[in-house]
């Protein structure tokens, strides 16, 4: 590092330690991630002159994610503690009659959950009744779109030509009876039935894979229901991994999306890569499985790692999706390049809204192309050159 750039770095601590007063004396020297540090810095320390974080939900959790961001994970324990004792937090989570009073929603589960490991012992339980409040609003909200649009796509990938009563397709038994239309009668006599199948042995296998770091909560929390009401089927496999730099196998927790969620260690860095190769390890019937990849795509491992395992998961036949964010925030922030990377290797990559994501499974599960599904809903799809795929090869 040469003595300007040096210069510079000791004029950008020292702002940050005396704060926005010290502009007029060091001038404005931050920009882009050091800006946003300082930013975050001053919502806690300098909160007393610039309001800190307000009282809504929203902003805390958003607080929450950049902290993760831009600090180590000892650092952001005790900056956490520290909003608890500054901006009032502490309040709210220390009175369970103020948190059991307080309207909540996905943005105040994301920060409960957030700060699960430094909540009091006495407003635990309260914390849990609040997060499963949301979650079964959640559930109710969308369990049946979403287990009629799986059900209904499996069963269109299975015919019969000796199907039950209620498994009849008629429109399809009377299309291929036409021949037989008798028109004294005014009617068909149908020589062959159509129908839909129906197998006990689940038809796919399903792998919900969710970045779990700060920017993510929210995502996490939709991701956690929509597991759950997805294991209750006995029509599909699934399983549910979280990760950051680590990977943690959620499966045996989806019977109870609350326990899930507080189960959850949101860390700071990411490594996509390392949670690919653990999920490739979990494909039993490649052809047979789809994979939700919900992640922001900023890999702190290495993203040519990252995207060889991406390929090989593609060329051995699993149907990867990838899902900036599964939220209703609208556009999320997400790494462009990687994006475009993985949109090259044949993995549709876009965000998608809680209410759209059970027309999603069904569009996967009955093989339909994902961008064109997409882009019919206006939703932004990540481009990217579909001749370069890269090495598709094992590592």
């Amino acid at each position: 590092m040469s003595e300007p750039e040096r210069d510079d770095l000791r004029l950008q601590r020292w702002r940050m330690i005396l704060g926005k007063a010290a502009d007029g004396e060091l001038g404005s020297p931050l920009s882009g991630d050091a800006l946003a540090i300082d930013d975050a810095l001053a919502a806690l320390y300098e909160s007393d002159r610039k309001g800190g974080l307000g009282a809504s939900s929203p902003s805390v959790s958003r607080w929450l994610g950049d902290i993760r961001t831009y600090f180590p994970t000892p650092v952001v324990q005790m900056m956490q503690r520290d909003a608890l004792d500054r901006l009032g937090l502490k309040k709210m989570l220390l009175e369970p009659e103020l948190l059991s009073a307080v309207e909540p929603d996905v943005e105040l589960v994301a920060s409960l959950i957030s700060l699960s490991k430094v909540i009091p012992e006495r407003t635990k339980e309260t914390a849990r009744s609040v997060v499963r409040r949301v979650v079964e609003e959640i559930e109710r909200r969308l369990r049946r779109a979403l287990t009629q649009a799986v059900r209904g796509a499996l069963s269109r990938t299975i015919r019969t030509r000796r199907p039950r009563p209620h498994e009849i397709d008629w429109p399809r038994t009377i299309r291929r009876n036409l021949r037989n239309y008798i028109p004294e009668r005014k009617t068909i006599i149908a020589s062959e039935l159509h129908g839909f199948g129906h197998r006990r042995a689940s038809l796919r296998d399903i792998i919900l894979c969710v970045d779990q770091s700060g920017s993510m909560v929210t995502s996490t929390v939709y991701a956690a229901v929509f597991g759950a009401v997805l294991a209750s089927m006995r029509s599909v496999s699934t399983k549910m991994v979280a990760f950051d730099t680590a990977v943690v196998d959620l499966t045996a927790e989806l019977e109870d999306p609350v326990d899930l969620l507080f189960g959850v260690h949101l860390g700071g860095g990411t490594d996509i890569g390392r949670a690919l190769a653990y999920c490739r390890g979990l494909v039993e019937r490649p052809t047979k499985t789809i994979m939700v990849l919900i992640t922001d795509l900023y890999e702190g491992g290495d993203p040519r790692v990252m995207l060889r395992r991406a390929a090989s998961l593609v060329s051995s036949g699993v149907r990867v999706i990838c899902l900036l964010a599964l939220n209703d925030r609208g556009a999320p922030f997400y790494d462009h390049d990687n994006a475009s990377r993985f949109a090259a290797l044949g993995i549709p990559t876009f965000a998608c809204t809680p209410d759209l994501f059970p027309e999603l499974m069904a569009a996967a599960i009955q093989g339909e192309d994902l961008d064109l599904w997409a882009a019919r809903r206006e939703i932004t799809i990540a481009r990217g050159d579909r001749g370069d795929r890269g090495d598709r090869g094992e590592e």
